[in-house]
């Protein structure tokens, strides 16, 4: 693992800053992206200059991200792995009482960006038979009522499992990373209770851990209790 690049969107905070403390620890070098740019900036100071680079971006806007690939070929020459982790949930849920306006964002954030990430990263990956991982999540495996964030992650695991097939055309991997509930600042309210964003973390790596010859194709870590 060590030396190898890895591209993390949703870097500023929670899975995606644990994930890029833990790669960055084990040696690999970072391009991590997140709107936030003084939370990336101190992220790169704990982690290093030299091994990382903040490229503050929204997600959400092409010409945005591709900057951020750009950005990571120019750097670092190569792109191994790509964590697609950013993501946003719905404050109003339900459809029927839903709102539109929080529906779009999902859409852009939890979908459409997800599939821009993919093709801008994907010929880079191809160079260096990489790995594309996503954040999905339980609720992408289960039926909630009404619940369109929930449509949305199951549109991630579904995405995942065709892109996976796509990539084994040229021996790249593809995970899916399915959390139950992660005390993250996606909550309004801590829930020490439940997942800490570094057992996410530990998940993403032990899919990039894994020997060349092995896709770990999902992983589901759910709380205990």
């Amino acid at each position: 693992m060590a030396g190898k690049v890895m591209l993390i969107t949703g870097a500023s905070s929670g899975i995606g800053r644990a994930t890029a403390l833990k790669a960055g620890h084990a040696g690999m070098r970072l391009v991590l992206t997140a709107r936030r740019e003084d939370a990336l900036d101190s992220l790169v100071t704990e982690l290093g200059a030299d091994n990382a680079v903040a490229v503050p971006a929204d997600v959400a806007d092409w010409n945005q991200l591709e900057k951020v690939v750009k950005t990571a070929i120019n750097r670092f020459g190569q792109l191994d792995v790509v964590f697609a982790n950013a993501g946003t949930g719905i404050s109003q849920p339900g459809t029927e009482a839903g709102d539109p306006g929080e529906w779009q964002q999902v859409i852009d954030v939890n979908i459409r960006a997800l599939l821009w990430t993919a093709k801008l990263a994907l010929p880079h990956l191809r160079s260096s038979r990489g790995h594309f991982i996503m954040t999905g999540s339980q609720a992408g495996r289960m039926p909630i009522k009404g619940s369109v964030y929930g449509a949305s992650k199951w549109f991630v695991h579904g995405f995942g499992a065709n892109l996976a097939e796509e990539m084994a055309e040229w021996n790249g991997r593809c995970t899916v990373i399915a959390p139950g509930m992660v005390n993250t600042e996606f909550f309004d309210e801590p829930k020490p209770d439940k997942l800490d964003p570094e057992d996410i973390a530990d998940a993403v790596l032990f899919a990039v851990n894994a020997p060349p010859r092995a896709n770990v194709r999902e992983v589901f870590v759910v709380p205990t209790e």
